[in-house]
Protein backbone atom coordinates (compact mmCIF):
# COMPACT_ATOMS: atom_id res chain seq x y z
CA UNK A 1 0.00 0.00 0.00
CA UNK A 2 1.36 3.37 -0.89
CA UNK A 3 1.33 6.03 1.69
CA UNK A 4 -0.60 8.89 -0.27
CA UNK A 5 -1.96 8.58 -3.94
CA UNK A 6 -2.69 12.10 -5.85
CA UNK A 7 -5.77 11.81 -8.03
CA UNK A 8 -6.09 14.53 -10.51
CA UNK A 9 -8.56 15.78 -12.68
CA UNK A 10 -8.39 16.84 -16.55
CA UNK A 11 -11.07 19.45 -17.87
CA UNK A 12 -10.45 23.04 -16.17
CA UNK A 13 -8.38 21.26 -13.56
CA UNK A 14 -5.10 20.46 -15.72
CA UNK A 15 -6.25 21.77 -19.13
CA UNK A 16 -8.12 24.94 -19.77
CA UNK A 17 -11.31 22.93 -21.64
CA UNK A 18 -13.44 26.11 -21.55
CA UNK A 19 -10.75 27.80 -24.42
CA UNK A 20 -10.75 24.48 -25.95
CA UNK A 21 -14.55 24.55 -26.38
CA UNK A 22 -13.98 28.06 -27.48
CA UNK A 23 -11.99 27.34 -29.89
CA UNK A 24 -14.44 24.75 -31.55
CA UNK A 25 -17.31 27.31 -31.13
CA UNK A 26 -15.20 29.98 -33.45
CA UNK A 27 -14.41 26.83 -35.84
CA UNK A 28 -18.14 25.53 -36.05
CA UNK A 29 -19.28 29.41 -36.32
CA UNK A 30 -16.79 30.04 -39.22
CA UNK A 31 -17.54 26.75 -41.30
CA UNK A 32 -20.64 26.02 -41.11
CA UNK A 33 -22.67 29.18 -39.80
CA UNK A 34 -24.69 30.55 -36.92
CA UNK A 35 -27.71 28.24 -36.72
CA UNK A 36 -25.51 25.28 -37.10
CA UNK A 37 -22.87 25.69 -34.42
CA UNK A 38 -25.91 26.63 -32.06
CA UNK A 39 -27.22 23.82 -32.85
CA UNK A 40 -24.71 21.58 -32.24
CA UNK A 41 -24.47 23.38 -28.54
CA UNK A 42 -27.73 22.82 -27.91
CA UNK A 43 -27.49 18.51 -28.99
CA UNK A 44 -24.03 18.89 -26.60
CA UNK A 45 -25.64 20.50 -23.60
CA UNK A 46 -28.82 17.85 -23.96
CA UNK A 47 -26.33 14.81 -24.29
CA UNK A 48 -24.71 16.64 -21.18
CA UNK A 49 -27.49 16.38 -18.95
CA UNK A 50 -28.46 12.54 -20.37
CA UNK A 51 -24.65 11.50 -19.62
CA UNK A 52 -23.51 13.68 -16.83
CA UNK A 53 -20.27 14.57 -19.27
CA UNK A 54 -19.25 16.21 -21.85
CA UNK A 55 -19.61 14.27 -25.41
CA UNK A 56 -18.13 16.23 -27.97
CA UNK A 57 -17.93 13.37 -30.68
CA UNK A 58 -21.56 11.76 -29.31
CA UNK A 59 -23.06 15.47 -29.92
CA UNK A 60 -20.90 15.95 -33.46
CA UNK A 61 -23.11 12.12 -34.47
CA UNK A 62 -26.08 13.09 -33.15
CA UNK A 63 -25.79 16.78 -35.40
CA UNK A 64 -24.92 14.17 -38.46
CA UNK A 65 -27.96 12.97 -37.98
CA UNK A 66 -29.79 15.71 -38.83
CA UNK A 67 -27.60 16.67 -41.84
CA UNK A 68 -27.26 13.51 -42.84
CA UNK A 69 -25.68 15.28 -46.83
CA UNK A 70 -22.91 17.38 -45.02
CA UNK A 71 -19.38 15.60 -46.18
CA UNK A 72 -17.96 18.91 -44.35
CA UNK A 73 -18.86 17.43 -40.53
CA UNK A 74 -15.92 14.66 -41.49
CA UNK A 75 -13.49 17.75 -41.11
CA UNK A 76 -15.03 18.24 -37.83
CA UNK A 77 -13.46 14.99 -36.18
CA UNK A 78 -10.33 16.17 -37.50
CA UNK A 79 -10.75 19.46 -35.81
CA UNK A 80 -11.36 17.45 -32.40
CA UNK A 81 -9.04 14.61 -32.70
CA UNK A 82 -6.29 16.92 -33.73
CA UNK A 83 -6.63 19.64 -31.42
CA UNK A 84 -2.91 20.86 -29.82
CA UNK A 85 -4.12 20.25 -26.39
CA UNK A 86 -0.84 20.63 -25.19
CA UNK A 87 -1.39 24.77 -25.88
CA UNK A 88 -4.14 24.57 -23.36
CA UNK A 89 -2.70 23.08 -20.61
CA UNK A 90 -3.10 25.59 -17.82
CA UNK A 91 0.35 27.42 -16.53
CA UNK A 92 2.63 25.20 -13.80
CA UNK A 93 0.11 21.86 -14.64
CA UNK A 94 3.19 19.88 -15.23
CA UNK A 95 4.95 20.93 -12.59
CA UNK A 96 1.96 20.68 -10.45
CA UNK A 97 2.08 16.63 -11.31
CA UNK A 98 5.85 16.65 -11.06
CA UNK A 99 5.36 17.92 -7.52
CA UNK A 100 2.58 15.26 -7.17
CA UNK A 101 5.04 12.38 -8.55
CA UNK A 102 7.80 13.45 -5.90
CA UNK A 103 5.32 12.88 -2.96
CA UNK A 104 3.89 9.95 -3.95
CA UNK A 105 1.78 7.88 -6.54
CA UNK A 106 -0.27 10.28 -9.25
CA UNK A 107 -3.07 9.30 -11.39
CA UNK A 108 -5.40 10.53 -13.92
CA UNK A 109 -8.99 10.86 -12.91
CA UNK A 110 -11.55 11.82 -15.26
CA UNK A 111 -14.69 11.52 -16.47
CA UNK A 112 -15.74 11.82 -20.25
CA UNK A 113 -15.75 9.08 -23.14
CA UNK A 114 -14.05 6.46 -24.23
CA UNK A 115 -12.61 7.52 -27.46
CA UNK A 116 -12.31 11.80 -27.17
CA UNK A 117 -10.88 12.41 -23.44
CA UNK A 118 -8.17 9.66 -23.56
CA UNK A 119 -6.93 11.45 -26.77
CA UNK A 120 -6.46 14.57 -25.22
CA UNK A 121 -5.02 13.11 -22.35
CA UNK A 122 -2.54 11.60 -24.31
CA UNK A 123 -2.30 14.55 -26.92
CA UNK A 124 -1.83 16.98 -23.64
CA UNK A 125 1.37 15.42 -22.44
CA UNK A 126 -0.44 14.50 -19.37
CA UNK A 127 -0.45 10.63 -20.30
CA UNK A 128 2.93 10.55 -20.17
CA UNK A 129 3.18 13.51 -17.32
CA UNK A 130 1.42 10.50 -14.97
CA UNK A 131 3.36 7.09 -16.68
CA UNK A 132 0.27 5.88 -17.89
CA UNK A 133 -1.29 6.28 -15.10
CA UNK A 134 -4.84 7.07 -16.16
CA UNK A 135 -8.71 6.40 -15.26
CA UNK A 136 -11.50 7.67 -16.76
CA UNK A 137 -15.03 7.22 -16.11
CA UNK A 138 -18.29 8.17 -16.76
CA UNK A 139 -19.08 9.12 -13.20
CA UNK A 140 -15.66 8.96 -10.85
CA UNK A 141 -17.39 9.46 -7.98
CA UNK A 142 -19.14 6.38 -8.27
CA UNK A 143 -16.12 4.57 -8.74
CA UNK A 144 -14.13 5.28 -5.92
CA UNK A 145 -14.11 1.18 -4.83
CA UNK A 146 -12.40 0.64 -8.09
CA UNK A 147 -10.21 3.33 -7.80
CA UNK A 148 -9.10 2.17 -4.41
CA UNK A 149 -8.52 -1.40 -5.68
CA UNK A 150 -6.20 -0.49 -8.07
CA UNK A 151 -4.32 2.37 -6.25
CA UNK A 152 -4.67 1.42 -2.56
CA UNK A 153 -2.93 3.89 -0.50
CA UNK A 154 -3.26 5.05 3.28
CA UNK A 155 -4.27 8.51 2.19
CA UNK A 156 -5.49 9.90 -0.82
CA UNK A 157 -5.54 13.77 -2.26
CA UNK A 158 -8.10 14.95 -4.83
CA UNK A 159 -7.87 17.53 -7.01
CA UNK A 160 -10.74 18.63 -8.73
CA UNK A 161 -12.42 21.62 -10.23
CA UNK A 162 -15.62 21.20 -8.91
CA UNK A 163 -16.65 21.27 -5.51
CA UNK A 164 -19.24 18.68 -6.06
CA UNK A 165 -17.15 16.01 -6.76
CA UNK A 166 -14.59 16.80 -4.16
CA UNK A 167 -18.06 16.66 -1.37
CA UNK A 168 -19.11 13.33 -3.03
CA UNK A 169 -15.44 11.96 -2.62
CA UNK A 170 -15.20 13.07 0.87
CA UNK A 171 -18.17 12.05 2.13
CA UNK A 172 -17.54 8.35 0.72
CA UNK A 173 -13.55 8.42 1.91
CA UNK A 174 -13.79 11.25 4.94
CA UNK A 175 -10.49 11.40 6.07
CA UNK A 176 -8.68 9.41 4.21
CA UNK A 177 -8.71 12.01 1.64
CA UNK A 178 -7.70 15.43 1.21
CA UNK A 179 -9.27 17.77 -1.33
CA UNK A 180 -7.80 20.26 -2.98
CA UNK A 181 -9.64 22.99 -4.93
CA UNK A 182 -7.83 24.64 -7.69
CA UNK A 183 -10.54 28.27 -8.52
CA UNK A 184 -10.14 27.39 -12.74
CA UNK A 185 -12.77 27.59 -15.04
CA UNK A 186 -16.60 28.56 -15.24
CA UNK A 187 -17.49 26.01 -12.53
CA UNK A 188 -15.04 26.98 -10.06
CA UNK A 189 -15.81 30.52 -10.71
CA UNK A 190 -19.45 30.27 -10.51
CA UNK A 191 -20.86 31.65 -7.10
CA UNK A 192 -24.04 30.23 -7.29
CA UNK A 193 -22.69 26.44 -7.67
CA UNK A 194 -19.89 26.74 -5.61
CA UNK A 195 -22.32 27.64 -2.68
CA UNK A 196 -24.22 25.08 -2.88
CA UNK A 197 -21.26 22.90 -1.67
CA UNK A 198 -18.57 22.89 0.88
CA UNK A 199 -15.31 24.16 0.82
CA UNK A 200 -12.52 21.86 -0.08
CA UNK A 201 -9.61 21.39 2.48
CA UNK A 202 -7.51 23.18 0.45
CA UNK A 203 -8.76 26.15 -2.57
CA UNK A 204 -5.68 27.40 -5.31
CA UNK A 205 -6.12 30.04 -7.53
CA UNK A 206 -4.53 27.84 -10.26
CA UNK A 207 -2.86 25.08 -10.44
CA UNK A 208 0.45 26.20 -10.96
CA UNK A 209 0.40 26.80 -7.11
CA UNK A 210 0.50 23.72 -6.58
CA UNK A 211 4.11 22.95 -7.57
CA UNK A 212 4.88 25.13 -4.32
CA UNK A 213 2.34 25.45 -1.96
CA UNK A 214 2.66 23.17 1.48
CA UNK A 215 0.85 20.21 1.86
CA UNK A 216 1.25 20.11 5.96
CA UNK A 217 -2.36 18.73 6.32
CA UNK A 218 -1.67 15.72 4.50
CA UNK A 219 -2.18 13.15 7.81
CA UNK A 220 0.22 10.01 6.29
CA UNK A 221 3.66 10.02 8.26
CA UNK A 222 5.86 8.91 4.97
CA UNK A 223 4.38 11.93 3.18
CA UNK A 224 4.76 14.08 6.03
CA UNK A 225 8.47 13.55 6.21
CA UNK A 226 8.47 14.68 2.34
CA UNK A 227 7.29 17.84 2.46
CA UNK A 228 8.56 20.90 2.85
Amino acid sequence: MTDVVYLVDVDNTLLDNDAVQADLGEYLQREFGHASCERYWVIFEELRAQLGYADYLGALQRYRLENLDEPQLLQVSFFLLDYPFAQRLYPGALAALQRCRSLGVTVILSDGDVVFQPRKVQRSGLWDAVQGRVLIYLHKEEMLPAVQQRYPAAHYVVVDDKLRILAAVKGTWGARVTTIFPRQGHYALDARVTAAYPSADLTLAGIGELAGCRLDMLPSAGASQRLG
